[in-house]
């Protein structure tokens, strides 16, 4: 763990109030390797060992090998354990379980083009599947992590709450990721209504900052790279696209926040409004800000830049009011986001 990811755990750990929460208590957490869950993972063990507390997480994951990679030092921890499932098949676990923090899902750009059928049918099997777990279990509370996608295409500029919905185009194959979202925010809902269950949907910004995987694809680990690698900064749309961020541990700490705090059956908007731009602006602002004007953007547009999975372009900024009335707010703006991306990126490739 580089000293950056370590020092934003540290911040969670003192300023999370909703961590003690969890004391005595079974955590299920899905995509265990993917970045969000990954995270949540080693926040609550290294909240158990300075806060004398124990909390026991469950992992599920399909690799076993990248799990223990990822994990290395957490092993032989006795809180953690690994259970190798792949989430459309039915959830089998004997041990109670009180909380559930459901992450898992395809998400690569390219994937969600080339495997539409396989991106819409994991994430609504899946998530069926850990619903039908949460019943059974009767968890005090789930969170199904959604995405901003879920909003589809807005043509004028808008702030975006939880109640608007923009539009999809069933054409594009790629908006299986999208719309198998709204679904899948739907079967909680169903679930809540008809079972009681007590899960919350949170709409996750792009997030990025410290404990980001050093290969990760998308936009903003690529920026990072070229800073580092003193290279121009390549898009291939024109980045006009208004996006909307979170900074890593503001994100973990917004979950911990829903999951305790949360109102069952609600959705929550994920994201620092201080952090929304285009891509062109964000790309421009890394160059000037941090790499000093060394390096320029340049723009290289296929003639059909359908076929890399780029999300269409859309003009929203999300309103983060609903969860900031539960008391989340977060820190890092978007320039602070990036240094601490770069910082841990070059720990990690000392």
């Amino acid at each position: 763990m580089d000293k950056y990811f370590k020092e934003d755990i540290d911040y969670l750990i003192e300023n999370c109030k909703y961590l003690i929460e969890l004391d005595k208590k079974t955590v299920l957490i899905t995509g265990s390797t993917g970045l969000i869950g990954s995270l949540l993972i080693k926040t609550i063990l290294e909240n158990n060992k300075v806060r004398k507390m124990n909390t026991k997480v469950i992992a599920l994951c399909r690799n076993e090998e990248k799990f223990k990679e990822m994990f290395i030092d957490y092993l032989n921890d006795i809180n953690l354990k690994l259970i190798l499932s792949d989430i459309k098949d039915n959830v089998e676990i004997e041990d109670s379980i009180d909380y559930i923090i459901h992450t898992a899902a395809i998400t690569k750009s390219k994937l969600l083009v080339d495997f539409p059928v396989e991106t819409t049918m994991t994430a609504v099997i899946g998530t069926r599947n850990i619903l039908e777990f949460a019943k059974e279990k009767k968890v005090s509370s789930m969170v199904y992590l959604s995405s901003m996608e879920v909003y589809g295409t807005f043509k004028e500029s808008n702030i975006i709450d939880e109640d608007m919905l923009g539009y999809i185009d069933l054409k594009n194959v790629r908006n299986g990721y999208p719309e198998s979202k709204r679904l899948c925010e739907y079967l909680c809902n169903a679930y809540a209504k008809e079972y009681n269950v007590n899960v919350k949907s949170i709409r996750l910004a792009q997030t990025f900052g410290a404990g980001v995987p050093i290969d990760d694809t998308r936009i903003f680990a690529s920026i990072a790279r070229s800073v580092i690698n003193n290279e121009d900064i390549i898009l291939h749309t024109k980045g006009l696209s208004e996006a909307n961020y979170c900074y890593t541990a503001d994100a973990i700490d917004a979950i911990f926040t829903v999951l305790i705090n949360g109102s069952n059956g609600e959705a929550y908007n994920v994201a620092n409004e201080e952090c929304h731009t285009t891509i062109s602006k964000m790309a421009q602002m890394v160059c000037k800000e941090i790499a000093n004007d060394k390096i320029k953007v340049v723009y290289d547009i296929p003639k059909d830049i359908s076929i890399n999975g780029y999300a269409p372009d859309t003009k929203m900024k999300l309103s983060s009011n609903k969860i900031r009335k539960l008391g989340w707010i977060p820190k890092n703006n978007l320039l602070e986001s990036y240094k601490k991306l770069i910082l841990s990126y070059k720990e990690r490739m000392r």
